[in-house]
């Protein structure tokens, strides 16, 4: 078992594993650092679909054309989950607030899906696993996924997370520096010195990404992270959204 620092500080996205299983040790010790995620009130508004269905897998994977969704061991789908507690209130006979039609309510479920992730992360990289998060599961086909796997009126999938014995060591992506990530009490009040910092950070990653090992390409981070968000402009998430039961209005 690795210390929390190297697993933390090592850690890299992983896209091939080797074909043997997970022991279910390994898998039962991810679950419990999900279950002791902190969530916002202790609502826990997610809940995790293990999938070991080979052929579920692949079908996720036609969708998607993300190879490490099929040849993962386990993929885990985090979800933003209302269903559970309106379950118990309707069997209690306590009302149910509009709160899925709040803004709030996505995005708390949103971070509790997105905590208990980082908590199985870790807990995969501590135990030796290879891991990656495959965001294009939320965006690629939302009704069709949720179709896939059943999910009722307050369920959205935020995130998967592929698991498996790794097959490569990828290289340590470039991130930015302490400086542009931590403010001090207040927001930066300097962006001209501000852009001169993503400006070398800018090449930082294009230097990477020109020699890193297992493919190469000439992608900066600016406009490289600028066409996603273009592409990603065409997603329709309110309408899924809606059609699960959060018909957000504030």
């Amino acid at each position: 078992m690795e210390n929390v620092k190297k697993a933390l500080l090592d850690r890299t996205s992983v896209r091939r594993y080797e074909r043997e299983p997970i022991p279910q040790e390994t898998m039962d010790f991810i679950y419990r650092a999900v279950e002791n995620t902190p969530t916002s009130y202790n609502g826990q508004q997610f809940s995790v679909i293990d999938i070991s269905d080979q052929a579920l897998k692949e079908e996720l994977y036609a969708l998607t054309n993300q190879k490490q969704l099929k040849t993962c061991n386990r993929l885990l789908i985090f979800c933003s989950d209302y269903n559970k507690i309106q379950l118990l209130a309707r069997r209690k006979g306590v009302d149910f607030p509009p709160f899925t039609d709040t803004m709030d309510a996505v995005t708390i479920g949103i971070i509790d899906a997105a905590l208990a992730m980082m908590s199985a992360v870790v807990a995969a990289q501590a135990a030796g696993l290879g891991s990656n998060c495959v965001g294009y599961l939320r965006t690629v086909d939302p009704a069709k996924v949720a179709e896939l796997l059943k999910l009722p009126r307050g369920v959205f999938v935020v995130c998967g997370l592929a698991l498996g014995v790794p097959r490569e060591q990828p290289d340590l992506k470039p991130k930015q520096p302490a400086s542009l990530v931590f403010h001090q009490n207040h927001y930066r009040q300097d962006p001209e010195a501000m852009t001169d910092e993503l400006a070398d950070y800018d090449q930082t990653v294009q230097s990477y990404n020109r020699t890193r090992a297992g493919g190469t390409s000439d992608n900066d981070w600016c406009a490289h992270i600028i066409d996603y968000y273009r592409h990603a402009m065409e997603y329709r998430i309110l309408d899924y959204l809606k059609a699960q039961g959060y018909d957000v209005k504030r």
